[in-house]
Formats: C-alpha cells, sequence, structure tokens
C-alpha cells in the first residue's frame, strides 16, 4: 500500500459501502476512517543490510471484537504516509456478509496472501496482502493460530465448539492447508485445545492448553514430525500453555497461563536439540516478540483473589536467559494502558507497538513507544485490538 494509492482506494470503498448495505442486513456497518497519527517514516539508507532493513510499508492490525457480537476488524497503519485506517476490511469487501466475523484470533503474511483466523466464525479469512480484497477462506472449526512452511499453512483448532466444561474431551489438531488452493490436505491430533506453535527446521512445536478444562489442564508441547506429518512425542513443560517462539539459540519460548490461584504464570525455555524443558523465568508472561535476542513482554496476572491484576511490560535476554527489566516504559503512560493484549517490535526503527483493550466492549488503543521506551503517538482502533502483521516492500 503505496502514500496516495491507499487512501484513494480507501476512500473509493468508502462509496461503494453504502450501496452494499443490502447484502449486510445481518451486520452493522462501521464505515471505514483515516487519520494521521505521525509524520511519514523515513526510508532506509543507500547500503543497510537488505534482510535487515528492507523496507517496511506498514503493518496491520486484527481487532478481536468482543465474543458473539460478530465485530472482528481490521486495520492498517501506513509507514510511509504516517496515516492510520481503521475498518478496512469492511471497506474493500462491501458485498461480504458479517464481514470479517467473530473473534479475530491470529494474523500473518505468506507470500501474496494475508491470512487472518477467526475464531468463532470456525474460518481463515485470506485476502490479498495489499488491497485487503478477500481471496477465499478455509473452514477450520474453532480454529486458533496459523504458521507456515514449504507452501502449507498450519492452523491449530480446536475441533470441537467453545464450551468452557472440565469434563471436556474433544481432542485438538493441527490442520495443514495448501496455500495453493486453499484446501485442508491433513490433520495431525495433539492434545487438548491447542494454542500457538512455532516451526523449527523439520518439526512443529504446538502448546496444548487444555483450556477448557479449568483445573485438570494441559501441560505438554505436542511435536510433530514435518515430512510424514505424525505426532512423534510430548515435552511436559507447565498447565495451561499458550503462547510459543523460536530464538537463535535453538530455544523455544512457551508461556504457561495461571490459574489465579496455585499455578502461577511463567516464562519457559525448550531446547529444541533435546526437545526437553530447559528451565523457567519466575516472571509472568501474557503475550511477547522477539527482536533479536530481546524478548519483550507484558503481563495481566490475576490475584490469588481475583478481584486485581497486576501488569508489567519487561525485557527478557533470551541468550543470558536473565530478566533485564520489568517495566521498558519509561515516560510514566504505562498507567494510561488498562488491559494490555497485543505487542510487536519494529524490525529497524525498534519502536515498540502495544495495545490496549480497555473495557473489552468499546474501540480500544495503539501506543507507539520509541527504543527507549517514550511515547512517540498513539491512535484508535477497533474492539479489542490484538494482533500484528508487517507488510514488506517489494
Amino acid at each position: 500500500m503505496k502514500s496516495g494509492k491507499i487512501s484513494v482506494r480507501f476512500g473509493f470503498m468508502a462509496a461503494v459501502i453504502l450501496l452494499a448495505t443490502a447484502c449486510r442486513e445481518e451486520a452493522e456497518i462501521f464505515d471505514p476512517e483515516t487519520e494521521t497519527v505521525t509524520s511519514p517514516e523515513k526510508p532506509a539508507s543507500e547500503g543497510d543490510d537488505s534482510e535487515v532493513r528492507r523496507r517496511v510499508d506498514g503493518f496491520y492490525l486484527l481487532n478481536e471484537g468482543n465474543m458473539g457480537n460478530n465485530k472482528s476488524t481490521l486495520d492498517y497503519f501506513d509507514c510511509t504516509t504516517g496515516e492510520y485506517h481503521r475498518n478496512i476490511y469492511a471497506a474493500a469487501n462491501p458485498t461480504v456478509p458479517k464481514e470479517l466475523g467473530d473473534v479475530g484470533n491470529d494474523l500473518k503474511i505468506y507470500g501474496g496472501k494475508l491470512y487472518a483466523v477467526i475464531n468463532r466464525s470456525n474460518k481463515v479469512e485470506v485476502m490479498d496482502r495489499r488491497t485487503a480484497g478477500r481471496v477465499g477462506k478455509i473452514d477450520i472449526p474453532n480454529c486458533r493460530y496459523i504458521r507456515f512452511h514449504g507452501g502449507y499453512a498450519y492452523v491449530t483448532s480446536y475441533a470441537g465448539p467453545v464450551k468452557m466444561d472440565p469434563g471436556y474431551e474433544q481432542i485438538g489438531y493441527v490442520a495443514k492447508v495448501d496455500t495453493a488452493t486453499l484446501e485442508v490436505v491433513a490433520r495431525c491430533e495433539v492434545g487438548y485445545q491447542p494454542e500457538e506453535l512455532e516451526i523449527v527446521d523439520d518439526k512443529i512445536y504446538v502448546a496444548n492448553s487444555g483450556g477448557y478444562m479449568a483445573h485438570d489442564y494441559e501441560n505438554t508441547v505436542s511435536v510433530i514430525d514435518i515430512a510424514t506429518f505424525a505426532e512423534t512425542g510430548r515435552i511436559e513443560v507447565a498447565i495451561n500453555l499458550h503462547r510459543l517462539r523460536a530464538d537463535a539459540h535453538g530455544n523455544l519460548w512457551v508461556t504457561s497461563r495461571d490459574d489465579c490461584f496455585d499455578d502461577h504464570s511463567r516464562l519457559f525455555w525448550i531446547d529444541t536439540r533435546t526437545n526437553t524443558c530447559g528451565g523457567a523465568i519466575d516472571v509472568a508472561v501474557s503475550n511477547f516478540c522477539l527482536d533479536g535476542d530481546s524478548l519483550y513482554f507484558y503481563s495481566t496476572e490475576c490475584s490469588h483473589t481475583g478481584t486485581d491484576r497486576s501488569i508489567a511490560f519487561g525485557i527478557v535476554d533470551v541468550a543470558k536467559k536473565k530478566l533485564v527489566t520489568r517495566n521498558f516504559i519509561t515516560d510514566g503512560t504505562d498507567r494510561r494502558i488498562s488491559i494490555p493484549y497485543g505487542i510487536m517490535v519494529h524490525p529497524y526503527t525498534k519502536d515498540i507497538y502495544l495495545t490496549d483493550a480497555g473495557g473489552y466492549v468499546y474501540p480500544g488503543n495503539l501506543y507507539c513507544y520509541d527504543r527507549c521506551g517514550v511515547l512517540k503517538w498513539d491512535a484508535r482502533t477497533g474492539d479489542i485490538p490484538a494482533h500484528f502483521a508487517l507488510l514488506y516492500g517489494n
């Protein structure tokens, strides 16, 4: 999305959307909006390393929307103009019923396509990575997260319906999807309620949560051989696992969620050479992103009474396996953030992006901090802003 072109594109679509209201009798129409939030980003200099500093045109932000309200939306920030565009999916796809769907759970770009995992709508919405125009959809029940390898998408699925039940016995699986045809070509069963997954060399690692089975959670990471697409083993870690990322040192970093009583959230690492849990850092982590050896995280940890939460914004050095700080925000504006919900670090400016879900039922906020933790700008988003996807130039 280049400067100028995007404004014309979405300005035109804003007019078209008024003509398509009849196609959306079951959904509320949210008009697209554009606002300038900052000055244009300076382009990379001549001679910069192409892999590290190749042009980032902008990023997409998927807003989850409160469950049951069919309010997931897609925003776009254009680094080349400093403009923030809200609800671009509705503008680019005026004839799609119910717009993007119910609960956006993950967002990734692969090849020329943008993939949005829409959990409660039981689908992965597939779009053109530059126009956000619909290319197709992949039907997967209770889908959660997506990763890619060798022309295939791998998607975790709870398999069964949304249902909080200690006796829930529906095994989850990973779906293998041909990205050329958007067809599910195979499934591999894993544990209960699988969450994030990561691909390292020839293996897929899957964090099993058992999240529907309160007090009887899963505690393992499944290991899948890509060649045979079969589960080859499980690694015991901790209860109710969620986030999963690989660093540059052969380790996977995985989070456990607290249960607000006896078990606290912690950050673990797994040695992928031995497929064993190597240890833990005693810090609560709700979500994180890796930038080199720096693991940026936020946490919203329950108290034992369940009536209060403690919030932190920290950094872990993954090479030294050491906590660096519990608050990378240095200007005091962390007090403005009610419910941190998404995080990303820009690959070469090192700006830190944090989202705030606020009260969950109304528009949230996006905050941009510089590498020193000082607020640069902020913007209003859709409801429950959560998942980022960087858009690189050609």
